[in-house]
């Protein structure tokens, strides 16, 4: 009983899903017959008879290939797990300059709509993948289309011939609903395998968005570089350079009153010596966070626990592992655990956190969670945002679960071949 349960489950699940097959995938086709169509109805006799139907089939076919491909992929990842990636191009942050003028990556704009739709329409048209999808949509009618309708084709032929009277009909209504009911849990299959060989990124395609994916990087890193130069420049402009020039002024004085007032003399001297104190503690922190000392003396799991012990936030490690990791990755997993970290207290207002440090494989996979009040997003201008792109530098990922309420949990994984 319950394998029959599961076949006729399997039959109408199966003819459901062909119906929405060849539904999707002779979507295309059917502005071509219905073209032909139009012009059969106009007559050859008439000279512009020629004109709609070549319009329709022209604009059907350009406007309807990407939303066919993007519903092919979609039943393909709902009905067999199977993620084919979209290979399109991205649109690049559009800035604004000093001019004015906003930049997005072709043309200078006088505003930022006129830009944003310049954009699309130049990634829209240039983008190769255009071509895969047109390809895609001729293939993919024949390849998976043809056969998804032969449940249909079979339930109609059923029909019809029980429709009928004599033996004959009624055999061939028969042979109808038996293909019907034999092909229904098959016949959509194929379109998975047509759908991955023929809808993939081609490798000019892969390598394009590499060389993309490089150049904002570079981009990045090259602002990075820049704020963090600015930063230690107002670090040491504001603080120790101050300090410094004042405790040059005190000693000056001293020197002077040395003869004459040696008390005050003495007094300056000892406020010159806490300067110097101060100075060297502001530098000391300053090169703390350029490049922790205990990060290259002791490595990373060293340094987060160390971290952790001055964070105002009660923060357990968990990091049983021994690595063996590359100075850049190691800095780039510190400084993300760090600012992770501070986001917690800062924003989420969380009491404990987690720091887990584990290798997978070749991987080496940092998770940060705290009980804060969760709903934390990636902006395109935010910090987590910067943090992606920082760890994207080294093909790593940044996965977050942040929940309204808490709690947050955000993971970090990072290719390492030397673990």
């Amino acid at each position: 009983m319950r394998q029959l349960r599961s076949w006729v489950t399997g039959v109408c699940v199966g003819s459901w899903r062909a119906c929405v097959v060849v539904a999707v995938t002779m979507l295309i086709p059917a502005v071509w017959a219905g073209a032909i169509a139009l012009g059969i109805w106009w007559g050859a006799a008439n000279p512009w008879s020629w004109l709609a139907p070549v319009v329709l089939v022209c604009v059907g076919t350009l406007g309807l290939s990407r939303p066919v491909c993007r519903m092919v992929r979609h039943l393909v990842a709902r009905w067999t797990g199977t993620v084919i990636p979209s290979g399109y191009r991205q649109p690049g942050p559009v800035t604004r300059l000093s001019t004015g003028y906003w930049w997005n990556g072709f043309s200078y704009e006088r505003t930022s709509r006129d830009a944003v739709m310049d954009q699309k329409l130049r990634l829209r048209w240039s983008d190769p993948a255009n071509w895969r999808d047109l390809r895609f949509t001729a293939i993919v009618a024949v390849g998976a289309g043809v056969v998804a309708a032969v449940p249909q084709a079979g339930v109609v032929t059923a029909v019809f011939g029980f429709g009928r009277a004599g033996l004959a009909p009624h055999l061939v209504g028969v042979l109808g609903l038996v293909v019907a009911v034999a092909t229904a849990p098959y016949a959509w299959r194929l379109v998975e395998p047509v759908a991955v060989r023929f809808l993939r990124a081609s490798t000019a395609m892969t390598l394009a968005d590499r060389v993309d994916e490089l150049t904002a990087q570079r981009a990045d890193t090259t602002v990075a570089q820049a704020a963090e130069i600015r930063r230690i420049e107002r670090d040491l402009h504001d603080g120790a350079q101050a300090r410094l020039v004042a405790l040059g002024l005190s000693l000056a004085t001293a020197e002077k009153l040395m003869d004459t007032d040696p008390d005050q003399a003495r007094a300056l001297m000892r406020e010159a010596r806490v300067g110097a104190a101060t100075s060297l503690t502001e530098l000391r922190e300053l090169v703390q966070g350029i490049n922790p000392p205990v990060l290259n003396e002791r490595g990373l799991i060293d340094a987060v626990r160390a971290f952790a012990l001055d964070s105002p936030l009660e923060v357990t490690v968990d990091a049983d592992v021994e690595l063996s990791l590359d100075p850049p990755i190691e800095s780039a997993l510190y400084f993300g655990i760090a600012e992770l970290v501070t986001n917690a207290v800062k924003h989420a207002r969380a009491s404990r956190g987690r720091i887990t440090v584990a290798v997978d494989g070749t991987d080496i996979v940092v998770e940060v969670e705290d009980d804060g009040r969760g709903g934390a997003d990636v902006r395109a201008d935010g910090g987590l945002a910067g943090l992606r792109r920082r760890l994207s530098v080294f093909d790593g990922t940044l996965e977050i679960t942040s929940p309204a309420g808490g709690p947050t949990r955000v993971r970090m994984m990072v290719p390492c071949e030397s673990l």
